[in-house]
């Protein structure tokens, strides 16, 4: 018999004769059950028995279930399993062995005299881990072994112990070390050869199933956003959980509930975490707990110390809630409840520095190239004025690139602030921002604010005063009709700082006062230049509705060729951009919707029109001009697919802003032709009438060719006969009797481009 061999059973008295002979406590090698109502780790567990690797981590702090995994672990591996819960006596290497000695001895017979050798107080460390890692290589059968809350080994000594076992432990068989902090092992060239997996916080953590599994078993049940929430909260952290379900059975209202949460929490933290602490390390960490993500550069700046990224590398390490967000370890984040315990232990104990340590970080983001952090910052900080002063140059940046969301909260931070008068380009700017969400009392009152400031500042886009600021917004906002808005316009492009971001916009809103008073050849000039200017500054949300319009214009004229990629840039770049909720992004839908008609595509056109009406609401007579065009345009699509009622709802809106705002150039001539449109188009209709095939818009275009029937059914690899008949029921369906007046009806509603004639060899060779 081998002096050292797996044996499937031992007798209780034997083990715990060789454990007394230790001097060690049965309970420390004792497996734990898995606790009664606790969730099932099910994938974590089957991924962690079919690693076959030779070391297994588990780091992670406390709470996050690390015992309970590796004791259902424990009781599915097919392997005996030794375990050893680390005490505080154990930090010492001859004791650690001894430990582990007798962990392994309870799974396997060990010689004798290796127990009596560690047994012995002469022993050296080196001797004893000789000792020990000979019996492991001796071992014929594989087996587990975990060392359970290894943080507590706090010696070098007992690290090297213990990275010595990781780099000699068998093949077959697995060490496993769990705890809050981990030694320091061999982990690179462990990695490298395929012997170690890392499970930390994120594979711990439990999923939206398991929470819902646990606080069932509260007798907790969560609807879907109650859920959603108290997952984004915790971040799967089984205690955060836990002690965040248990208010949730008995406090009678949500308030009752959250404090109760919060005081059961505090104290988790208190008694788990800052207890242990130093003075000097509670400090830190409840003063950088009013950074959103912290480096050491910018703890240093707001503690004003030195020696915080060593600080922040130590706290990861240990595991306390200190979330790495880049791999090389820069940058960190607090746990969202952790931070929330910290912020308020902050609040407890220096109210008065908050303000302060907000201000400092403000001005290290600002001088550090991180503008809506330092906005976010000067916010918490309280400063009005340096909040006005670094929102003011990034409220166009952010919202063209769609960061819509964060414009949206920082103007509401000014929304009831007294003393927004001290801000005209600020008022002016949340007026066009207003505008353009559709909330006509908002923006005429952040403008009028503006207008009535006796502050005379030089906004910070280079112009020489805020006047064409003024003349742009009054432009958009059309109140006084069409050829004050193309005066307004011209007058900001002539004013407006060389590289200012406001002048596609200026150009755009030319192109749009043109475009009203029927200059067409002009309007598509400067919508072209207003495209290209967009496109230099990346204004992307003008970008798009400058080249739908070019679209737009160029179809009317019959120039396909040139209208075809136009909107289907526009298109793609409200899809590239997410740009799908954004007023502007109308009338892309609106020609794109066109083209897919015209292509015979109606999927694409009844997706794009759905998109557009879930913009509706935004079309209201703040920008009254554009509402009125986008809802004609939008409204003509549904008559060319003959839903009436469709078009009637988009005519309807058009209408009722026409009537506020009556000074719109060609849009009231407009409005009246298709309102009499849908009248005909809502007469020919009966039950057997229903929308234009796609085999009936391919079609269209070429009806309007000089081919014949025959000519077009070659054209369309179909029969004359086949020709005839879709042609007939177009004719049908658009309530016409010939072809000529089925071509003016298409060019009316859209579906082919107003050109008379199109080119026979244009249809052949396109």
């Amino acid at each position: 018999m081998s002096a050292v061999e797996t044996r499937p059973s031992a007798g209780r008295a034997s083990r715990s004769a060789r454990t007394g002979a230790l001097g060690l406590d049965e309970a420390k090698l004792a497996v734990p059950e898995a606790r009664t109502g606790s969730v099932p780790r099910t994938a974590l567990v089957n991924r962690l028995r079919a690693a076959g690797s030779a070391v297994v981590t588990l780091g992670a702090p406390a709470g996050y279930g690390k015992t309970n995994v590796l004791a259902q672990w424990a009781g599915r591996d097919e392997r005996p399993v030794a375990w050893l819960s680390i005490a505080d006596d154990d930090d010492d290497p001859v004791s650690l062995c001894r430990s582990v000695a007798a962990a392994l001895g309870r799974v396997a017979s060990i010689d004798p005299a290796i127990f009596d050798s560690l047994g012995s107080r002469r022993r050296s460390a080196a001797s004893a881990l000789r000792a020990l890692t000979s019996a492991l290589s001796s071992f014929e059968q594989p087996l587990v072994l975990v060392l359970d809350d290894v943080h507590l080994l706090r010696s070098r000594e007992c690290g090297r112990t213990v990275a010595a076992l990781a780099e000699r432990f068998p093949d077959g068989s697995t060490l496993v070390l769990a705890g809050r902090a981990l030694p320091r092992i061999p982990s690179a060239r462990l990695r490298v050869q395929g012997r170690l997996l890392e499970v930390g916080p994120a594979e711990l953590a439990l999923n939206k199933r398991e929470i819902d599994l646990l606080v069932r078993r509260l007798d907790v049940e969560l609807g879907a956003p109650e859920l959603d929430e108290l997952a984004e909260r915790t971040e799967g952290w089984a205690a955060g959980v836990y002690l965040a379900a248990i208010p949730l059975k008995d406090a009678p209202g949500a308030e009752a509930r959250t404090s109760e949460a919060d005081r059961f929490l505090a104290d988790y933290f208190d008694f788990e975490y800052l207890s242990a602490l130093s003075a000097k390390d509670v400090s830190f960490l409840t003063r950088t707990s009013v950074l959103d993500s912290m480096c050491g550069s910018l703890c240093d700046a707001v503690l004003e110390a030195e020696g915080s990224a060593r600080k922040l590398g130590s706290l990861s390490s240990s595991s306390l809630f200190v979330v790495p967000l880049d791999r090389p370890g820069g940058w960190f984040r607090y746990h969202h409840q952790f931070r929330s315990f910290l912020r308020a232990e902050l609040e407890r104990r220096e109210p008065d520095l908050v303000a302060v340590l907000n201000w400092r970080a403000a001005a290290w983001c600002q001088a550090n190239g991180a503008p809506e952090a330092a906005i976010s910052y000067a916010h918490a900080a309280g400063d009005v004025d340096l909040l006005a002063r670094l929102v003011m140059p990034r409220v166009l940046p952010a919202w063209y690139a769609g960061h819509d969301t964060a414009v949206e909260t920082w103007l509401g931070w000014f929304d009831d602030t007294p003393g927004l008068e001290r801000y005209p380009a600020l008022a002016l700017l949340g007026a066009w921002v207003h505008a353009l969400r559709g909330r006509t009392a908002k923006a005429e009152r952040w403008f009028d604010v503006a207008a009535g400031s006796e502050v005379d500042e030089a906004p910070p886009d280079g112009s020489a005063s805020l006047r064409p600021w003024f003349a742009l917004v009054r432009a958009a906002m059309c109140p006084d009709g069409a050829e004050q808005m193309r005066a307004d316009a011209e007058l900001a492009l002539r004013e407006l700082g060389p590289a200012s971001r406001w002048r596609p916009t200026a150009l755009f809103l030319r192109g749009a006062a043109q475009l009203l008073l029927g200059e067409n050849e002009r309007a598509e000039a400067s919508m072209a230049d207003a495209a290209e200017a967009a496109g230099s500054v990346r204004a992307t949300p003008t970008q798009i509705a400058a080249l739908a319009e070019w679209s737009l214009l160029a179809a009317n004229r019959g120039d396909e060729a040139r209208a075809e990629p136009l909107a289907l840039q526009a298109r793609a770049l409200v899809d590239e951009h997410r740009l799908g909720g954004y007023a502007r992004s109308a009338i892309a839908y609106a020609v794109s919707a066109r083209r897919g008609l015209r292509t015979g595509d109606l999927e694409l056109a009844r997706a794009d029109l759905e998109n557009a009406r879930a913009l509706r609401p935004l079309l209201t007579h703040a920008l009254p001009w554009y509402s009125v065009h986008a809802s004609l345009e939008l409204a003509r699509v549904e008559l060319a697919l003959l839903d009436v009622p469709g078009a009637r709802a988009w005519l309807s809106g058009a209408g009722e802003i026409l009537r506020r705002r009556p000074r719109l150039g060609v849009l009231g001539v407009q409005l009246a032709e298709l309102e009499v449109e849908a009248e005909r188009v809502a007469e020919v209709q009966d039950e057997r009438v229903s929308t234009l095939t796609a085999a009936e818009l391919r079609l269209l275009p070429l009806l309007a060719t000089h081919l014949s029937f025959r000519e077009i059914g070659e054209h369309l690899c179909v029969s004359r006969n086949t020709v005839k008949t879709q042609a007939i029921s177009v004719y049908r369906k658009l309530g016409v009797s010939s072809r000529s007046e089925a071509i003016e009806r298409a060019v009316d509603l859209g579906l082919v481009g107003s050109a008379p004639v199109i080119s026979v060899d244009f249809i052949r060779t396109g």
